[in-house]
């Protein structure tokens, strides 16, 4: 999607070998079929890029997060016309649950819309469980004779047998290469394969999430629409930085910031935390080796308080002798021992002062509307930008989110 959402806002793109990079330009994230057909792909390094000798046909951008996630809602916002019942799995996928008697000319619209109204070109594919319809769209997407539109319960029987016997499991959504290896190992090798095995048997030799898996390949829904996925273990915010961190004041920064945008996550799924984890890196490359002091704090009392996560987050601090010259370059907070908010109140004499409950949210409805860093709490709300965010030497324009980058269109 990244590289599609480039041409949408720069039409000349269309057609063009475009690769998108990661933070910091480390790596290529995306690449459309014309880069694809030019030898690159996603997860090669930028330098060994820049090295190639077709690099110079190549039009290149670091990941611009504000246009692809404008974008994305967009398309969600759209999406959500044609079903009641709307999953955004990712920030180019969702599952809709509709009924219709015309299903591929439901596709065909829903395709259709989507290119007119926003310009990203998509793939739709249709079919009675979750699992079939991603392979369906993975069918549409690879086989230009679906012109991107795939039923799965409409292709003929021989031909959909031959499908599954020509794709691996790996193909499957929810089997990665290593499970794929231990299926392998088992002698089951394509979906064909996986389709012929007892579930029961798979679930005892690996999973019920598996299991599950291979009820839905034979038509048998198991896997329901989450409307909003739930945080259910753990969240954690962590970045690497563009360039290394050496003193007291960078690090109490970013603790702050990244604690307080755990808050506000927290507080939208309805969570609370009561361990916090603060954790720095340097590079594992670096003289002596790799160095990685933790802080782990457990809370009076499970909550989403901005101003305590953010107090917890500087134990961090008092482990680290910053006179030493250490060099982070990664930085994060992880919050564990999730509970529903509300599940576990102190009594009031042993509440230790104010409480922020609500201030995370206010905080995140305030910065959605006047940008990013419009408000935030200490060192979290510093006007300035920190220097250590992520390097975007090649951004584009941020076109749907910031009036000084709004495209001109000359008629």
């Amino acid at each position: 999607m990244y590289a599609a959402c480039e041409a949408v806002v720069d039409p000349a793109l269309e057609g063009q070998p475009i690769i998108v990079l990661s933070n910091n330009d480390g790596m290529v994230v995306a690449c459309n079929a014309p880069a694809k057909a030019l030898g690159f792909h996603n997860g090669d390094a930028w330098f060994e890029v820049k090295a190639h000798p077709a690099a110079g046909r190549l039009k290149v951008f670091s990941s611009n997060y504000e246009l692809y996630g404008s974008l994305s809602g967009r398309m969600m916002t759209l999406l959500s016309r044609y079903a009641a019942h709307l999953e955004p799995y990712s920030i180019d996928e969702a599952f809709l649950e509709i009924r219709t008697r015309t299903p591929r000319r439901l596709a065909v619209e829903i395709k259709t819309e989507i290119r007119r109204l926003i310009g990203l070109p998509v793939c739709v594919g249709i079919a009675k469980t979750k699992t079939r319809a991603k392979l369906a769209t993975l069918t549409a997407k690879r086989l230009p004779d679906f012109e991107g539109v795939c039923v799965w319960e409409r292709i003929p029987d021989a031909a959909r047998a031959y499908l599954m016997a020509a794709l691996p499991t790996t193909a499957v959504w929810g089997i990665a290469s290593r499970l794929g290896s231990r299926l392998e190992g088992r002698n089951i090798h394509t979906v064909a394969d996986l389709m012929e095995v007892d579930p029961v048997w798979i679930r005892d030799r690996f999973t019920v999430v598996l299991m599950r898996t291979v009820l839905e390949l034979h038509g048998v829904r198991a896997i329901e629409l989450e409307e909003e996925r739930e945080i259910k273990d753990q969240l954690i915010f962590s970045r690497s930085f563009s360039e290394p961190m050496t003193t007291e004041r960078q690090l109490r920064q970013v603790l702050s910031i990244y604690s307080q945008r755990g808050a506000a996550r927290l507080e939208k799924h309805g969570k609370s935390a009561k361990v916090l984890q603060a954790f720095a890196g340097t590079s594992h490359y670096a003289p002596g080796g790799g160095w990685y002091p933790t802080a782990t704090v457990r809370l009076e009392q499970p909550t989403s308080d901005p101003i305590v996560l953010t107090k917890a987050s500087h134990a961090l601090l008092e482990r680290i002798d910053f006179s030493h010259g250490a060099r982070f370059v990664r930085a994060g907070v992880m919050l564990t021992d999730l509970y529903p908010a509300g599940a576990q109140q102190a009594f009031e004499i042993f509440r230790t002062g104010p409480s922020g409950d609500g201030l995370a949210g206010l905080i995140e409805d305030v910065n959605r509307y006047c940008g990013r860093t419009a408000l935030g709490l200490g060192w979290g709300g510093l006007a300035t930008p920190p220097g250590w965010t992520m390097r975007r030497s090649m951004l584009s324009r941020r076109a749907t989110t910031h009036w000084d980058e709004l495209i001109t269109a000359h008629l």
